[in-house]
């Protein structure tokens, strides 16, 4: 038997700002997560995303050292005005925008802005929609 795909880790400085911008992306997590070390937001198709702080995993690995921010995640919306409500809501928030929208070459509209640990996060809809 194969090992079945089931979560997405992300380290985190500071438990309680990454949540507050992931919250503003719809993410829903049990009540006092900003408060504890690990915490998990379960999405379409039962993945689980998990985040953990960078002491938590110190906790258990002494030589755990945060890196550069090297990945993301991508969020589908409703249509090409949801991706720019959106953006304009986390900028307007005090988050950094990385690219403004516009209309990808692929059919899409696109933009992306940086959580608080430097992590680009996409926010995509169909151009067509």
């Amino acid at each position: 038997m194969a090992p079945t795909f089931n979560a997405i880790g992300l380290a985190v400085a500071d438990m309680a700002t990454s949540l507050a911008f992931y919250r503003r992306l719809g993410l829903e997590f049990p009540p006092g997560a900003e408060n504890e070390p690990h915490t998990e937001a379960i999405v379409a198709g039962g993945i689980r995303l998990m985040w953990d702080t960078h002491a938590a995993l110190q906790s258990f690995d002494p030589d755990y050292r945060p890196g550069e921010p090297s990945g993301g995640w991508a969020f589908l919306c409703a249509g090409p005005a949801e991706v720019d409500s959106v953006h304009a809501d986390l900028v307007t928030a005090g988050y950094k925008s990385v690219k403004a929208p516009w209309d990808a070459p692929w059919g899409q509209r696109y933009a992306q802005v940086a959580d608080p640990d430097g992590n680009v996060v996409d926010l995509f809809a169909e151009s067509s929609q």
